[in-house]
């Protein structure tokens, strides 16, 4: 049986963000595997794929709309580590117990803040942080078991965790390169607070995609409809 070299990689749950393929980038950037999931999945589903933790997008949606996308209770409860940013952090807060509302002004742009104490998620970062921002709501309760992490100038909630759990959100967008020490945060997500493995590269992809291309075709033939695409024409390189 061939080793899937995907397992134990990063699940990115998906709630409409415009960055969330980049989220995953930043992932796989680190050697790590991610597969970006819709926000309806199961756990079942979720198991199969053997992820170390999972990070939730952020999203257009307010988390107190009556049809505002939502994540099995399950998943959330499963003692996996999470990392819920914008969106996923206000997903994270109400369905812990804590709360959210609406902002009197949307922030959208550059922000600045300030770290409150030292915490896993931000180990080696400086007290105050160049972020960016994209958001029209703010946590305005912790939820039990939650600490206040990190505040914006105007004093807004910007990062939120649970140490224990290993529940974690941030309002602003580390994925993007406004934020310049947003790798960094993912960094210690991924390795130090989740232990995931640097396993993961365009090698190793093509290694296990030519392992299992021989595997199921033996020593038959194969016939490929060739359209001239980017998904045809990898597949026929690959098998070739």
């Amino acid at each position: 049986m061939i080793s899937d070299p995907r397992n134990g990689g990063i699940a990115i749950i998906d709630f409409g963000s415009q960055y969330t393929q980049l989220i995953a980038r930043r992932v796989r950037e680190q050697g790590v595997y991610a597969e970006v999931f819709p926000h309806d999945i199961t756990l079942e589903r979720l198991s199969s794929k053997s992820p170390c933790a999972y990070i939730l997008s952020g999203g257009p949606d307010s988390i107190y709309d009556i049809d505002a996308p939502k994540l099995y209770p399950a998943i959330l409860n499963s003692g996996m580590p999470i990392l819920g940013i914008c969106y996923g952090m206000y997903l994270v807060a109400n369905s812990f117990g804590g709360k959210v509302q609406a902002s009197e002004t949307r922030e959208y742009g550059p922000g600045e803040i300030i770290l409150k104490g030292t915490n896993p998620l931000f180990a080696g970062l400086p007290d105050d942080l160049d972020v960016w921002m994209s958001h029209g709501d703010h946590v305005t309760s912790l939820p039990p078991g939650f600490d206040l992490l990190a505040q914006s100038n105007n004093g807004i909630f910007a990062a939120i965790g649970d140490k224990t759990r290993k529940i974690y959100g941030v309002q602003f967008h580390p994925e993007v390169n406004h934020t310049p020490h947003g790798i960094d945060l993912i960094r210690n997500f991924i390795f130090d607070i989740c232990g995931c493995e640097a396993k993961w590269s365009p090698a190793v992809f093509v290694n296990d995609a030519l392992a299992r291309i021989k595997n199921q075709v033996g020593d038959k033939r194969v016939l490929l409809g060739l359209s001239g695409g980017v998904d045809s024409a990898v597949a026929a390189a690959l098998i070739h």
